[in-house]
């Protein structure tokens, strides 16, 4: 098995070291693995800045080499602390103790050594199994298939033998991954496996507002990104697509993404799951909305029975113009967005056209222009599906939720809403 000749070799390899070195600077070692071990993370956490000066700019690298350089610099304090005590033992022994003792202290100190170094050898088969638990927990369910590389088959073997040899359970023990980590590993398992699942990225109401941003809703509107996802090919291809390039070379996005993800992550697995979400259902306003044209007029007829069917055509012919692309989208974090809602502006009027016959001339028209716009405001809530918009220059508007309905008045004309699923 891998992961067994991977312990022998490594034991046999820090035995034989610690044998020629000696017992002195092999406790020195297993001292310093222990401190190492236990101060990497709290001392890590102060190298990070020393880490992000010297240009490292990935999040994932940030948060592991701060404690690995920590565990460096303890443990190499450690050896030179025990290289410098086996010395001045080293030359008392050869210059003042006489040549019997000498080899007395010599066979004991690279026998007692030995079964230091196997400790010792133990202590780093421990600390590897570690970062090949974390990772092959990712690399089994992201790169199982054929076409993933040398590296990736390795560790996707090891992790396999990690777990039916029983190591998996010390690596546990001592994985420094927040369960956050694997939660998302999980999840964006689900989501590579079931393509159909990334269609509810955007509507989770925990994600609303980042689905706001431009290079998500470029990617969304990719049709060739739209199609590579659908043939479902290894996901290396799928991360070296330009469009998934331009977030994931972003360390900033790639931060946010996870400030954002991390707290929801169980709520959104759910969610993927059972198009339900526990935490944000209650709250009815939440999602994205598009305009009902027909449920609108149906609002104006109910407020106005007496109104003519001039006039009504008139209230339709303007609200598919200005209206007819309108969505609505209300976040948790009290933001909401109108796109594409229209206002009628008046327009140059059209000189008279005189007659050529002589007869009246055609009088001058007034004319029309639209202006589109996109309105950012807040929603606040006043209890029992009654919601106050703070809309811009649309001033306040009072919103009603009932089911998938969304009903607005407060404007010239109501509006209502269906919920987008």
């Amino acid at each position: 098995m891998l992961i067994w000749t991977f312990a022998v070799v490594l034991l046999a390899s820090v035995g034989i070291v610690a044998f020629n070195f000696g017992a002195i600077r092999a406790s020195f070692a297993f001292v310093g693995l222990i401190f190492a071990t236990f101060f990497a993370l709290p001392l890590g956490r102060l190298l990070t800045p020393l880490v992000a000066v010297c240009g490292v700019t990935d999040p994932i690298w940030l948060w592991a080499l701060g404690p690995l350089l920590a565990f460096t610099v303890v443990l190499a304090a450690f050896k030179i602390a025990g290289a410098f005590v086996f010395q001045k033992v080293d030359v008392y022994y050869k210059y003042k103790a006489g040549d019997l003792r000498m080899g007395l202290f010599e066979r004991v100190n690279h026998r007692l050594g030995l079964a230091i170094g196997l400790a010792n050898g133990s202590i780093y088969l421990m600390l590897a199994s570690v970062p090949i638990y974390s990772l092959s927990y990712a690399t089994t369910q992201l790169y199982s298939d054929d076409s993933v590389g040398f590296f990736t088959k390795l560790l996707n073997t090891a992790g396999h033998q990690l777990e039916s040899s029983g190591l998996v359970k010390i690596a546990a023990a001592l994985d420094p991954v927040p369960a956050a980590y694997y939660d998302a590993v999980d999840t964006a398992a689900l989501i590579y496996r079931n393509p159909l699942a990334e269609g509810k990225l955007s509507r989770y109401p925990g994600f609303l507002s980042l689905g706001e941003r431009s290079e998500f809703q470029e990617i969304a509107k990719d049709t060739e990104y739209t199609q590579l996802r659908m043939k479902q090919p290894p996901l290396s291809q799928i991360l070296e697509h330009p469009k998934a390039q331009v977030i994931l070379g972003n360390p900033d996005t790639v931060r946010l993404i996870w400030r954002t993800v991390t707290p929801d992550i169980k709520d959104f697995q759910a969610y993927l799951r059972t198009g339900r979400s526990q935490k944000y259902d209650s709250e009815q306003i939440l999602g994205r909305w598009t305009f009902d044209l027909n449920g609108s007029l149906g609002m104006i007829r109910r407020a106005n029975p007496d109104l003519g069917s001039r006039a009504m055509e008139k209230r339709k012919y303007d609200m598919t113009r200005t209206m007819g692309k309108t969505t609505f989208m209300a976040a948790p974090d009290k933001l909401a967005i109108l796109k594409s809602v229209g206002t009628i502006k008046p327009g140059p009027r059209v000189a008279a056209v005189p007659n050529p016959r002589g007869g009246p001339a055609t009088p001058a028209q007034p004319t029309e222009t639209i202006e589109f716009a996109d309105i950012t405001g807040k929603w606040s809530s006043t209890g029992g599906g009654k919601y106050q918009l703070d809309a811009g220059s649309r001033g306040t508007l009072e919103a009603v939720v009932e089911g998938d309905t969304l009903s607005v008045t407060g404007d010239t004309l109501p509006w209502r809403f269906s919920r987008d699923y």
